[in-house]
């Protein structure tokens, strides 16, 4: 009886994480938006999130690697890769495409990530696509493709299609590293991978703004502070202790299925926060698109 009801607590307590973490990741388009409503740029704006968010990832890579032994020079290369594609590459244009179109169709390019995984293992390892992955995709894709056309009536044509490109080419960076990071979280481990290699992409982001940026460029308003410090900890280190927690309590697919609710919080939030507006056709859309999701994870990868 001991066991059951720890266990009962064990499940409860993952899907509690899985869901807030999915929330808080959602949570940094949101702020982004907000930020630049005091006229900041994206690089300045990524600079302040990675400073404050540095020494979180420091810190868990410390503490992932307490007791291991040191990283090898093949280690050392994969990491640093991982994190420029991956983090410092995938944010910097993920952040520069939100300048142009909604938090809410921002979230559902990147929740087409999945797909472009899929596609890698087709194209680099020959791995073969199911006829439910394809089904799948195309549901996916559907929704996402209705949710820009509706900015398009919108928006500016040439901005909108811009901010969409951007956003798809930072949800294909991150796949990249999605797929590449698999050997060396075997062997180095989640946490560890995960504070080396975004401790690194902070570095490249602050270095950034160094070279293109003079430093009076760093004097922003201090609501960008303040959002850049929220974003930092509350939406990214936050989320990734707590998916990572709710993965040890529930699996991998389970955790991946409840961070469906990722999509549904940015639009409600970019709703009640932004003033986004909200149709049948956006709603059609995220369904569509956190539909082909889910018939993806039950296919499996």
């Amino acid at each position: 009886m001991g066991q059951a009801q720890a266990a009962r607590k064990s499940i409860a307590s993952g899907l509690l994480l899985a869901a807030a973490g999915a929330i808080c990741f959602s949570g940094k388009a949101i702020i982004v938006k907000l930020a630049y409503r005091y006229g900041v740029d994206a690089v300045t704006l990524i600079m302040y999130r990675m400073l404050f968010a540095l020494p979180f990832f420091i810190a868990m890579a410390w503490w992932a690697g307490r007791g291991k032994p040191p990283l090898s020079n093949r280690d050392w290369a994969g990491v640093l890769g991982l994190g420029f594609i991956g983090y410092y590459l995938s944010s910097m244009l993920d952040f520069a495409g939100l300048q142009y179109i909604t938090a809410s169709l921002e979230r559902l390019i990147l929740y087409l990530g999945p797909t472009l995984v899929l596609v890698l293992g087709w194209l680099l390892r020959g791995r073969r696509i199911t006829r439910v992955h394809l089904a799948a995709t195309a549901v996916s894709y559907a929704g996402a493709l209705l949710v820009f056309g509706l900015e398009l009536r919108v928006a500016p044509t040439g901005a909108t299609a811009w901010g969409a490109l951007l956003v798809f080419i930072s949800t294909f960076t991150y796949a990249l590293y999605l797929f590449y990071s698999g050997e060396f979280v075997q062997r180095l481990g989640s946490l560890r991978l995960v504070g080396l290699a975004t401790a690194f992409a902070c570095v490249c982001c602050i270095a950034q703004f160094l070279v293109v940026k003079p430093l009076s460029a760093a004097q922003v308003a201090p609501e960008v502070i303040w959002l850049s410090v929220l974003n930092a900890t509350l939406c990214t280190a936050a989320p990734v202790l707590m998916v990572m927690m709710a993965v040890e309590r529930l699996g991998p697919t389970l955790a991946s299925q409840v961070g469906m609710i990722g999509p549904l919080s940015t639009i409600a939030m970019g709703i009640v926060i932004l003033g986004e507006p909200f149709t049948p056709w956006l709603a059609a859309g995220t369904a569509l698109v956190v539909a082909g999701v889910w018939l993806f994870s039950r296919a499996g990868r």
